[in-house]
């Protein structure tokens, strides 16, 4: 060998002193333990080692250390050999800078701290909360997670080395950073929480609130969610109406006034990703904007977006988009999350729409049905002659014999109606009412007249069984000319109390209609209906600056108690209305 080699020595005993010159070594170290040796070896370069005869056992361990230790220096988890006192006795180079971070300290050297020190005294979460023990006193493998200061999060895996004796003097433990598999989980539980509150919604302690202050709450629910757990800034719902394919907007943040006021329908193109998820039902991750040809501004100047259905029983009621001004923004797991919170919302939504008012008696259900047997025929014959004798009346020459029985046809039409509805009350039991309507209710709108402009049959045969139950007269038709038709046949004493029309009907708008009839009675006791809160025609705000008054106007679903007393309150605004009945 050289002058200049440097050499270790694991001696079998101390020497009073170093033994280099003897051996013809320059730079030589002596240690006589074990671990000491293994310490040094792996703290500087030797280029040899000399092991005395009288510890032959110690070179065959020492050499499969060495083996073990080139094996895992570059290892991409972090290793640590420990020893009986929890000492770590080398480290490797993975270990060491998590332990320069962890523990804050400018040194990469972790040889001599006590393990849990070196990683800056982690929280231990388990499943075994004494891992190194553990491992020591059964020589097997134990496992945990440890949580570190700066909230990541590390699972150990501690093992006897090399089975070398019991209890072990070494243990090995193998450290991998989990942090970003434990945040995904969370937030998985998160938005799981956040889900079954959102959806959480019970009759009972939201009895006091109106549709659309339900629909706010909803919606402002949505929005906190989305932004903290999401951390989505910029959000668009879109809800499908199942009568036109149209995609009407429930809730939008973040979003041009243009792209808020764009019409999409549930359709494969020209209606950008949104029309497209809702007609295939599929998710759709935009990564850049500009090179996708489905891709409609949403936010000004987006580059990423990622958009979801809205599934309830695996039907689409909607769409749930976000976007981003950064490319690539969104990723599989962003899509994952993204349809988890969907379906919570889905959810929610619908729960909010199946509220409805407590199911009655055997009798009261009995009576339902005989009106619902002759409301649907008797509202064909009023609508036939009404639209009849308009008919005749545009014509020069009127007869006037003809006008004259079809009037007399239209009043026994609602004799006959008006008759069977007195019946009606005289054979329900009071019991039959209803528990959400208040006892006063029945009386106060007992003989109310009420026209009801739906093109939904379903909801001109509910008005039916709503209102006739607390005692009002119903007439219902289909369209808006219908509706003038019906208004223009009342005589003075048979004007309606009140006319319920949806916003949108086949032939006009609820705003449309409104001015015609304010044309012909003046002041009109209208209420507008529309779905969850949608009015993208702005019919209601046209309306009301026509003299529409302030709260007649009804969300569906909405509550019954709801119904009867805008209902009540229109009438009563209305002096017109309430003369002529009087």
């Amino acid at each position: 060998m050289s002058q200049k080699q440097r050499v270790l020595i694991l001696a079998a005993h101390e020497a009073p002193k170093p033994a280099g010159g003897e051996l013809g070594f320059q730079q030589v170290e002596r240690v006589t333990r074990f671990d000491e040796a293994i310490r040094k070896l792996s703290e500087g370069q030797f280029d040899g080692l000399f092991i005395e005869g009288a510890r032959l056992q110690d070179a065959i361990r020492l050499g499969r250390w060495v083996d073990l230790i080139d094996v895992l220096e570059n290892f991409p988890e972090g290793v640590a050999i420990v020893d009986q006192e929890n000492v770590v006795v080398w480290a490797n180079r993975q270990f060491r800078a998590w332990s320069a971070h962890l523990s804050q300290s400018s040194s990469q050297e972790v040889a001599g701290n006590n393990f849990y020190a070196a990683i800056g005294k982690p929280e231990i979460l388990g499943p075994e909360f004494s891992p190194l023990n553990a491992s020591r006193a059964c020589g097997t493998v134990t496992c945990c997670t440890l949580r570190v200061p700066d909230n990541r999060y590390f699972q150990i895996h501690v093992a006897p080395l090399l089975n070398e004796s019991v209890p072990p003097r070494y243990l090995v433990v193998a450290m991998r950073d989990i942090t970003s598999e434990v945040q995904q989980q969370q937030k998985l539980d998160a938005i799981h929480k956040a889900g079954i509150e959102l959806a959480d919604i019970k009759p009972d302690e939201i009895a006091h609130l109106s549709v659309e202050e339900r629909v706010e709450i909803l919606k402002a629910n949505i929005l906190r969610y989305t932004q903290d757990l999401l951390h989505y800034d910029v959000v668009e719902i879109r809800l499908l109406d199942p009568r036109t394919g149209e995609l009407l907007p429930l809730l939008a943040v973040g979003l041009t006034e243009e792209s808020r006021q764009r019409r999409l329908f549930a359709r494969t193109s020209d209606n950008g990703v949104t029309g497209y998820v809702a007609a295939t039902g599929k998710s759709y991750l935009c990564e850049d904007t500009g090179e996708d040809p489905l891709y409609l501004e949403g936010l000004r100047g987006a580059r990423s977006s990622l958009t979801v259905p809205l599934l309830l029983h695996d039907q689409v009621i909607g769409t749930f988009n976000v976007e981003s001004p950064d490319p690539h923004a969104f990723t599989e797991r962003d899509l994952q999350f993204l349809e988890m919170f969907s379906r919570d919302v889905a959810l929610a939504i619908h729960t909010l729409e199946l509220l409805e008012t407590q199911q009655v008696d055997a009798a009261q259900r009995s009576l339902e049905a005989i009106h619902g047997a002759i409301a649907k025929p008797m509202d064909e014959i009023l609508n036939d002659v009404v639209t009849t004798m308009d008919l005749i009346t545009s014509k020069e020459h009127a007869d006037p014999v003809l006008l004259e029985r079809l009037r007399h046809v239209l009043e026994n039409a609602r004799n006959i109606k008006r008759l069977i509805h007195e019946i009606g009350q005289r054979m329900a039991p009071t019991t039959a009412m209803p528990a959400v309507a208040p006892a006063h209710q029945p009386s106060r709108l007992q003989g109310y007249r009420v026209l009801v402009v739906d093109a939904q049959e379903e909801v001109r045969h509910e008005a039916h069984r709503l209102l006739e139950r607390h005692g009002c007269i119903v007439e219902t038709c289909d369209t808006g000319t219908r509706a003038l038709s019906m208004v223009r046949s009342c005589s003075a004493g048979e004007l309606y109390d009140a006319i319920l029309s949806d916003i949108r009907l086949p032939d006009m708008s609820g705003y449309e209609l409104f001015v015609k009839l304010k044309e012909i009675l003046g002041v009109v006791p209208m209420i507008l209906m529309t779905g969850f809160g949608w009015d993208p025609g702005h019919t209601i705000v046209k309306a009301r600056q026509a003299g529409l008054l302030p709260k007649a106007v009804l969300y569906k679903p909405f509550r019954p108690e709801q119904v009867l007393e805008t209902i009540e309150m229109v009438a009563k605004s209305v002096p017109r209305a309430v003369a002529a009945k009087s």
